[in-house]
């Protein structure tokens, strides 16, 4: 489906992020969400159930937020249908919601973001992988669901 379905104006009530893990992009999304548009249900999950993520929570502090209360689920762990939107990170994520929301009443938007924990060096440069995927997600939140 298309990344402008809805006009910025107009967004969905609730929206569900999904990655491969549930422990960086999503969560990261999920967080941005909530701060930028509290009037939009928001939640997470990866196709599997990963690990916390500390680089992830250090990105998201610099921002003011937290992922303290953030344990990370998979898609198995949720109710289908409840969500307006779902919007998939990864390809992996993407075909995984694919499937699972067949016959469901449901957009699904695939937003292609790179996976930082990839990201090699020192602590700084990984910082700065994970650091661009905050940048990007939040750019990508603004346009899509209106500027804040």
């Amino acid at each position: 489906m298309s990344d402008n379905q809805f006009p910025a104006s107009k967004h969905p009530s609730s929206v569900l992020y999904v990655c491969g893990q549930n422990s960086i992009r999503s969560p990261i999304a999920e967080a941005l969400t909530r701060k930028m548009f509290p009037d939009i249900y928001v939640a997470s999950a990866g196709v599997v159930k990963g690990n916390r993520d500390p680089f992830a929570a250090a990105v998201i502090a610099e921002d003011g937020l937290s992922m303290e209360d953030h344990n990370p689920r998979g898609l198995e762990e949720l109710s289908d249908g409840f969500f307006d939107l779902v919007i998939t990170l990864t390809p992996q994520a993407h075909h995984a919601v694919l499937e699972r929301m067949r016959g469901f009443s449901v957009d699904v938007e695939y937003w292609p973001t790179p996976d930082p924990a990839l990201a090699t060096g020192s602590r700084e440069q990984i910082l700065d992988a994970y650091r661009d995927i905050r940048k990007n997600l939040k750019k990508r939140i603004s346009e899509r669901f209106g500027s804040k």
